[in-house]
């Protein structure tokens, strides 16, 4: 039989991502966006047209479209993390929309276990199961925040009951468009909470800091850490008086809006069913 024009199918998991060089979505050379004709000629890419060679999108995109028979998909993720940052925990939820497959039996079981296989190291999939387009604009929409585990280089030695005041307390902080992100993100001031859980010296390290955290859907993280120069305060930096700089950063959670673990999303109807 063959598929209806226009035929796209939709899977939803969660992704985890181990690799600190890896974005989400493909890393188009902002300078020839990656044109064919343009990226010829682009000295920031050499020609390569993207900035990295590989992305989640592209890994798990490459092996589902080999099943699917299909190399065009769309990659929509609940938000995304920066490329060197971790994505780990139960992972991230996506949504892969796979454009005029040409095959639909596919287990998908199979398909999750070989995706792994070939990125071990990489990335991992959890959970691969058949969903529906309108969870799309659900995860794209529905603000989660999220929680972070940062190791944070720091000026000078902190005392121990700074810390300790800090720990367990939600505060918010207002922040102005980074300059890391002004090319797309609109330059305005934002409010957000952030809940400083755990503080700690990095055992050998007095110097670094181990801090977990959780902040509002939309935080800048490393600049409630660093304080970006005076664009956001209060700050990790100004709260405890010395600087403070990310040197790492993975997200260990996503959650609600409010900060707490979030339901787990059924099907309402398994593939096909009623057709």
């Amino acid at each position: 039989m063959n598929p209806p024009p226009g035929a796209k199918v939709f899977l939803e998991g969660r992704y985890l991502k181990f690799s600190r060089e890896l974005p989400q979505t493909v890393f188009f050379c902002p300078d020839c966006k990656g044109h064919p004709r343009r990226k010829k000629k682009c000295a920031r890419c050499e020609g390569f047209g993207k900035l990295t060679r590989e992305s989640v999108q592209e890994l798990v995109g490459w092996v589902a479209g080999k099943a699917f028979g299909t190399r065009k998909n769309k990659f929509h993720g609940a938000g995304r993390e920066d490329v060197d940052v971790r994505m780990l925990g139960t992972g991230r939820p996506f949504v892969l929309e796979l454009v005029h497959p040409r095959n639909f039996e596919v287990d998908l079981g199979a398909l999750e276990a070989e995706i792994n296989r070939r990125n071990e190291g990489k990335l991992e999939i959890r959970g691969l199961h058949w969903t529906e387009k309108t969870r799309i604009a659900y995860l794209k929409e529905t603000p989660h925040a999220k929680q972070y585990l940062a190791r944070v280089e720091l000026g000078d030695l902190v005392d121990p009951a700074h810390l300790a005041a800090l720990r367990g307390r939600r505060i918010e902080v207002t922040q102005h468009t980074p300059g890391r992100v002004a090319h797309r993100r609109a330059d305005k001031d934002r409010v957000r909470w952030v809940t400083f859980q755990e503080l700690g010296p990095v055992p050998g390290d007095p110097r670094q800091l181990s801090v977990t955290l959780t902040t509002q859907h939309g935080t800048y993280v490393k600049e409630v850490l660093s304080g970006d120069e005076g664009h956001t305060e209060p700050s990790l930096a100004s709260l405890l008086g010395v600087a403070c700089r990310c040197v790492e950063l993975d997200v260990i959670a996503i959650l609600d809006e409010q900060g707490e673990p979030e339901a787990e999303y059924a099907p309402r109807t398994p593939f096909g069913e009623g057709l």
